[in-house]
């Protein structure tokens, strides 16, 4: 493959189509994160003991990287359940749509800033022989862990939407491309650069 040299300069485009290709490619970055989590929980829920600690943490970076793909900040686009359900082909609306409804509420629950998701404590009396009043109890019901399935199922949504949302940067950046194009090297000048370095490499 034929490597594309770095441009010397890249200047800032301050317009809602640019502004739109940004929120796309948020959004692709957000799903490519969910694949990775899943890929990573896939291998973590198949050791003989999970490290819940490991499985918990990935498992709701997955759930709020995907939900933010579908919250539209101030002056953003988002995707929405029509989107979700074109990318999945052959498979039933209902049931997509029903999933992506189900891990919405799964990041509710784990993010929630109230509320323990690992474990629900439940305080108790304890009765002795007598029947009467013989101490306090405090009993707890862990939750389980995600499973294979679930981890595969949101793995498969998140790989379709990626594919759209691919799609769809390649077309914006056509679009805006074709309209820059009119713009004279004055008019380009005049617009703020931005900086190149990487930040990994930057002193």
């Amino acid at each position: 493959m034929t490597e594309v040299p770095a441009p010397e300069v890249v200047r800032r485009l301050d317009a809602p189509d640019a502004d739109a290709l940004v929120d796309l490619v948020e959004t692709f970055e957000e799903l490519q994160t969910v694949l990775r989590c899943c890929e990573r929980l896939v291998a973590a829920v198949a050791e003989p003991e999970p490290d819940g600690v490991l499985v918990e943490a990935v498992w709701t970076m997955a759930l709020a990287s995907y939900a933010r793909c579908f919250t539209a900040r101030e002056g953003s686009v988002a995707l929405g359940e029509g989107d979700l359900t074109a990318s999945q082909p052959g498979r039933p609306a209902d049931d997509v749509l029903e999933w992506h409804r189900v891990l919405l509420r799964l990041r509710d629950h784990h993010v929630d800033p109230a509320r323990n998701p690992r474990e629900r404590f439940t305080a108790g009396v304890a009765q002795g022989p007598d029947g009467r009043a013989d101490g306090i109890a405090v009993t707890s019901a862990r939750q389980p862990l995600v499973d294979d399935l679930t981890v595969r199922q949101t793995g498969a949504i998140a790989y379709g939407l990626s594919a759209l949302v691919d799609a769809r940067i390649g077309e914006r950046q056509e679009e805006l491309l074709a309209r820059v194009r009119d713009l004279s090297p004055e008019e380009l000048a005049g617009l703020d650069p931005l900086d190149l370095a990487d930040p990994a490499t930057a002193s």
